[in-house]
């Protein structure tokens, strides 16, 4: 290009050069002006601008949020559109005008806008939370929680902490209360966290299986709040259901010295030491947790389910006793001290238990639990018709009716029968005696 060299150019070069400069402080003028929310001055700076420069983007960008922030969104819009003219590549723009939608309702062309802004730029934080906050307002809550995880993300990435957490806030008042879940029957203890908010989610989410994708959403959360002991715990129990026990309590220690005090830790804990083989801690964590909620049937199942395993059948069935006075319909109560009593041979009170848990788990329709217990009463009534030695004295008694109660003619009849039938068992004899009795009265 050939440079104009005579007066006239020089000049006019002269005056471009000083027409930049003005342009300049004029905009600098206008963003101090927007700052200081004298948004009417801040537009007339930005208007000069624009008539000098009528290409310039950022200042009908810069012009169109003066206007926003001065409520009027029709204007603002326009700017933004006119900015988009001149650039369709404008991320800022895009992103603007989506905003300004929202507050004129028009949530189709803002999701558009949103969309068009996170194509450009695929790292744009601030676009996934108000693609999340559109997403909400259109009812698609799942699609919005998505939004507002990836943009949570972005934020920590970008170690934005407090934008993080606001994002966390917003997810947790998206999320559904949680369904208890039922926990299987010969586990110690049951993870305990039963908030409406994301930490409840986090739970349900690894009850269902997805242990990994639940210790994901724990690891970013404690990467912006390293401090968070909730969610602390929450890994804690995650990683029990995971089989990570010792991960666990390294956990659930962390929760305790940033001083969550709550029964809460020490039940959980309580569990990954008793499935470690603590029981003596495991059952100091049990005795924590119920002086700090003495009215919580299941610490008293899951430390009664430690008896058990020590070995210790009266402590345990004490604990489940205690369990369903707090809570009288507690199946799994009664399918434990079930247990319990099958191994001190009570066999007719751990028909009872069985028979009582199965009638709460058919009433929940709770299946699985419910074919569990039927299994384990049928495995009784095979192996133990009755018990034993509740047979022997029932067969005892009645031999004792026909004899008239003489023990001695009884004893003689059964060692006849020995005598001519050695090597059977004991009830053998009583029955064979009594029906050789019955027979001859001809009963």
């Amino acid at each position: 290009m050939v440079q104009d060299r005579s007066y006239g150019g020089q000049i006019a070069t002269y005056t471009y050069k000083l027409s930049i400069m003005s342009n300049h402080e004029l905009y600098l003028q206008g963003l101090e002006k927007a700052k200081q929310k004298d948004y009417a001055g801040a537009i007339a700076n930005f208007s000069q601008v624009i008539q000098l420069m009528p290409f310039d983007a950022e200042a009908y960008l810069q012009r169109g949020l003066a206007y926003y922030d001065s409520g009027q969104i029709l204007s603002a819009v326009s700017d933004y559109t006119e900015a988009l003219k001149i650039d369709a590549k404008f991320v800022e723009a895009y992103y603007s005008r989506a905003l300004a939608r929202v507050a004129l309702k028009n949530l189709s062309g803002a999701l558009d806008d949103v969309e068009r802004a996170i194509n450009l730029r695929g790292n744009y934080a601030a676009a996934y939370n108000l693609r999340g906050i559109v997403r909400r307002k259109q009812g698609f809550i799942q699609d919005a929680i998505a939004s507002l995880k990836q943009a949570a993300e972005l934020y920590l990435q970008q170690k934005d902490k407090e934008n993080c957490r606001l994002c966390l806030e917003q997810i947790k008042q998206l999320q559904p209360p949680a369904k208890v879940a039922v926990q299987p029957q010969n586990s110690i203890t049951t993870p305990i966290i039963s908030t409406k908010d994301y930490f409840t989610q986090l739970l349900d989410k690894a009850e269902k299986g997805d242990t990994r994708e639940a210790i994901a959403d724990l690891n970013w959360v404690l990467q912006a709040d390293p401090q968070d002991a909730q969610a602390y715990c929450c890994r804690g129990v995650v990683r029990c259901k995971m089989g990570n026990y010792r991960e666990a309590i390294a956990d659930f220690n962390q929760a305790l010295l940033l001083k969550f005090q709550d029964a809460i830790v020490y039940r959980n804990r309580g569990k990954a030491r008793a499935l470690l083989g603590d029981h003596q801690g495991a059952i100091a964590d049990f005795n924590q947790a119920l002086q700090m909620q003495p009215q919580d049937a299941l610490i008293y199942v899951a430390r009664g389910n430690v008896y058990r395993a020590m070995g210790n059948y009266l402590g345990a069935i004490q604990d489940y006793t205690q369990a369903l006075q707090i809570k009288f319909d507690d199946a799994q109560a009664y399918y434990n001290r079930g247990i319990a009593h099958t191994l001190l041979e009570e066999m007719q009170s751990a028909v009872e238990d069985y028979q009582r848990a199965a009638s709460i788990f058919c009433e929940q329709e709770d299946w699985d639990n419910y074919q569990q217990v039927l299994n384990s009463l049928q495995k009784i009534q095979t192996t133990y018709p009755e018990s034993k030695k509740q047979k022997y004295n029932l067969l005892r008694q009645k031999l004792l009716r026909l004899v008239g109660g003489y023990w001695e003619i009884a004893q003689r009849l059964i060692d006849q029968k020995q005598d001519y039938y050695p090597g059977k068992p004991d009830e053998w004899y009583l029955q064979k005696v009594i029906e050789d009795l019955e027979r001859d009265r001809g009963r």
